[in-house]
């Protein structure tokens, strides 16, 4: 096992930060979350064209590059660091897993070139409203009509990046259990409407269906299956993503801690600050350990999977919050102020702790699976 970055992934790094520094900074951050949809369509087409990005944990007779999701993680750092709004978690965290989870060669062969190519968005809706992240089912049914195959009627709450979408896999309920059911967002019966949120960088939707025409991916009844793999896979990329946003939130606060004076010398060298700082470095470099080696986990031993992508985000998920309070405060006045970025950072890591299932939640799970 080896967690250190190869040459090829550090290069990867660079040119994923290079880019995101010349076309997506913070300050583009900013104007994007203005809008209805944060998302820059131009920006996602140029990752997937220029660096290859979306093609990355995608085999190669779909277009793709089928590399493994350590190699993913690393860009998901860098896109942490500066807040990116877009599907990115939406499209290769869930939506793509999910795809090579089910096994169905025919709905990959549909759908994985375009988002390899970045043509096509993709997300994934199962939750009903006012559900648990952990529920599966309820949200929406679909059932054969005649002439036309399947159609799903229902109402998905918090459907990430929804409103960006192309495509949305939907768990929905049949006579065999919860199914996977592919939705083009554009077509007949579908609906959607902005979900107001905690972090406008990031965009939730509630997708509505009445009679929406769709199409099966995988089995009939293995959509809790299905699911499953696509959300460890989300956390363990979500996990990466937190530990570059909470690295961002140190580097910045440690910057200005050697700029700002007080009392005829930088508040940097005072214990005070200089122990917030120490305390966040610790945490951090434990939720990179975590986060690295679960995204290791994912190609080498994916049955520990289950048990450290939960660790991963839960520890990531300490550290980013932990981080982007002690930026804002260590930034003292101006750091409350709408200018200054470090709210941002604070609202994406709050708005992260609960995403996918809060820490309580994903620590009480990992007891379970231990046997505690």
């Amino acid at each position: 096992m080896s967690l250190a970055v190869t040459a090829e992934q550090e290069d990867l790094r660079v040119a994923v930060r290079r880019f995101l520094d010349t076309r997506s900074p913070l300050s583009r951050t900013r104007e994007l979350m203005e809008l209805p949809v944060p998302h820059d369509g131009r920006v996602w087409r140029a990752m997937a064209t220029e660096l290859g990005v979306h093609g990355i944990g995608v085999p190669e007779e779909h277009g793709g590059a089928g590399v493994d999701v350590q190699t993913l993680a690393h860009v998901f750092e860098e896109t942490g660091r500066v807040l990116l709004p877009g599907p990115l978690l939406a499209t290769l965290g869930l939506a793509v897993p999910l795809l090579l989870a089910s096994g169905d060669g025919d709905a990959q062969a549909r759908h994985l070139p375009g988002i390899t190519a970045g043509d096509t968005v993709a997300t994934v809706g199962w939750l009903a409203p006012g559900a648990a992240w952990d529920s599966v089912g309820g949200a929406a049914a679909a059932v054969r009509a005649s002439g036309i195959g399947w159609v799903i009627t229902g109402r998905v709450a918090l459907v990430l990046d929804g409103l960006a979408a192309d495509l949305c896999l939907v768990v929905a309920d049949t006579p065999a259990g919860p199914s996977v059911f592919a939705v083009d967002t554009m077509g007949p019966g579908v609906d959607r409407q902005r979900v107001p949120a905690l972090d406008p960088t990031r965009g939730l939707a509630e997708i509505t269906l009445d009679g929406a025409p769709c199409a099966l991916v995988g089995e009939q009844g293995a959509g809790r299956a299905l699911l499953g793999a696509a959300l460890d896979q989300a956390c363990v990329l979500l996990a990466s993503e937190m530990v570059g946003a909470a690295q961002a939130c140190l580097d910045t606060a440690v910057t200005y801690a050697k700029q700002r004076e007080q009392f005829g010398r930088p508040i940097g060298s005072f214990q005070a600050i200089k122990h917030k700082c120490a305390e966040v470095l610790v945490e951090i470099e434990g939720a990179r350990s975590c986060a690295r080696y679960a995204a290791w986990a994912c190609g080498a031993v994916p049955d520990e999977v289950p048990v450290v992508a939960g660790l991963a985000k839960a520890a990531a998920a300490e550290a980013f919050f932990r981080a982007a309070a002690e930026n804002l405060q260590i930034h003292g006045g101006i750091g409350f102020t709408w200018e200054h970025d470090a709210h941002l950072f604070l609202k994406r890591a709050k708005a992260c702790q609960v995403l996918f299932g809060d820490t309580r939640a994903f620590r009480l799970r990992l007891a379970d699976q231990l046997g505690l």
